[in-house]
């Protein structure tokens, strides 16, 4: 079966796209949408995600990590199918869709993609330099000194599969403060096995974490990931943050015919 695919990056952060609203995809065949990914044997992403009808939105997003297995929300994923259904005649500048995590909000401003996510309402703190919080997947987040010398794929990888996070995992952020409300950050993915080029639901939960611990003070937060930036807006209400948008680019690279 030959199946069309679209290609779309946000910061660094690769998806194989596929238009499935007729479901002809084979979404339960985990060996293959892992071929698909694979950098050496496949088309190359960092995850796959299609875009099926839902009776209740303008359409449904359902995404996989490079393993091949479904996964929870992936933030830049997230951004990369508003502007795929935009670009698809699918949508206008404003549109609503489901994801595992529920129903999100989106807009198209300029070049950018601002992209609600769910509110968070628990923050841990492990101690002075680690916390963890999910803002639709799980993401551990520990400050450093120097991001740039950080061995982000032995230490992501020690702490994603440690006793502290089984069985499921966490994804794994390292941050470093560069400015007022300003941080670098690197993540380890889950599902992934790796470092990517940048991850939405990290950088959301970066922004909202350094804020908690107040290291930032503002309600609107920069973060420089190593595919470009984005930025990251909330509102704070005692202990919870609501209003969360997770703003920045999203790209179309081609599209090709698999099969």
């Amino acid at each position: 079966m030959k199946i069309e695919f679209y290609k779309y990056q946000g910061t660094g952060n690769d998806f194989v796209m596929i238009d499935n609203r007729d479901l002809h995809f084979p979404k339960e065949d985990v060996s293959f949408i892992n071929q698909l990914c694979d950098r050496k044997f496949g088309i190359g992403a960092d995850g796959l995600i299609l875009l099926e009808n839902d009776e209740n939105a303008d359409f449904r997003m359902v995404y996989y990590n490079a393993d091949g297995n479904q996964s929870t929300m992936c933030g830049n994923g997230g951004r990369c199918i508003v502007k795929f259904a935009y670009d698809l005649g699918i949508i206008d500048k404003k549109t609503s869709f489901y994801a595992i995590d529920g129903k999100h909000y989106a807009e198209i401003i300029d070049d950018k993609i601002s992209l609600q996510m769910i509110d968070v309402v628990d923050i841990k703190v492990i101690d002075n330099e680690n916390i963890f919080l999910n803002t639709g997947s799980p993401h551990h987040i520990q400050l450093v000194q120097d991001i740039a010398t950080t061995d982000v794929y032995k230490l992501g990888k020690n702490i994603r599969y440690s006793s502290l996070y089984h069985p499921v995992g966490t994804n794994v952020n390292f941050v470093q403060k560069v400015g007022n409300n300003n941080f670098e950050i690197r993540t380890y993915e889950r599902g992934v096995e790796d470092e990517t080029l940048s991850c939405g639901t990290g950088a959301t939960a970066v922004a909202i974490g350094m804020h908690y611990l107040g290291m930032a003070d503002n309600e609107c937060v920069n973060i420089e990931v190593q595919g470009g930036e984005l930025i990251v807006r909330f509102k704070k209400i005692n202990d919870s943050y609501s209003e969360v948008f997770l703003q920045g680019p999203a790209t179309y690279v081609f599209k090709g015919l698999w099969g």
